[in-house]
């Protein structure tokens, strides 16, 4: 599945109808994952950032206290969920059981001065456990 932010090219950050219209079936599982992140690990903060919106379009921050936990980028109907892990975070990472898509995913992540860039689509919700489990790693790394 190929993905492409679902506001390239959009002046303001999306609305709530426009993000559950864009998302379709996988709205819920982005929802779920926010209030997860808020009731689980205190992840409460959330901003909307749109960089280059004619190339990037548009991603939600989640964050703890003033960190960069995770970027959520809408796409048509799924989304793209993105880390920015330090050594030790992907150390721990890879020293954890994930599927082996994520494995992949992992060890061919790009590497840049600011941490790994490891970046998973979503689609289903068998994938949200994994996604929960990197959230955690990056939160105590």
């Amino acid at each position: 599945m190929k993905y492409t932010n679902a506001f390239l090219g959009k002046t303001e950050s999306p609305g709530d109808d426009e993000l559950a219209a864009a998302l379709g079936e996988s709205a819920h599982l982005w929802t779920e994952f926010i209030e997860w992140m808020a009731r689980e690990e205190g992840a409460t903060g959330q901003e909307w950032k749109g960089i280059y919106v004619n190339k990037y379009g548009w991603s939600l921050r989640l964050k703890h206290k003033s960190r960069n936990i995770v970027y959520l980028g809408p796409g048509k109907d799924c989304f793209m969920v993105s880390f920015v892990l330090s050594d030790k975070a992907v150390d721990a990472a890879k020293a954890a059981h994930f599927p082996r898509d994520v494995a992949q995913a992992l060890a061919a992540a790009p590497r840049y001065p600011e941490g790994t860039g490891l970046r998973l689509l979503v689609h289903r919700p068998s994938q949200m456990a994994a996604i929960r489990k990197l959230a955690a790693i990056k939160l105590t790394n």
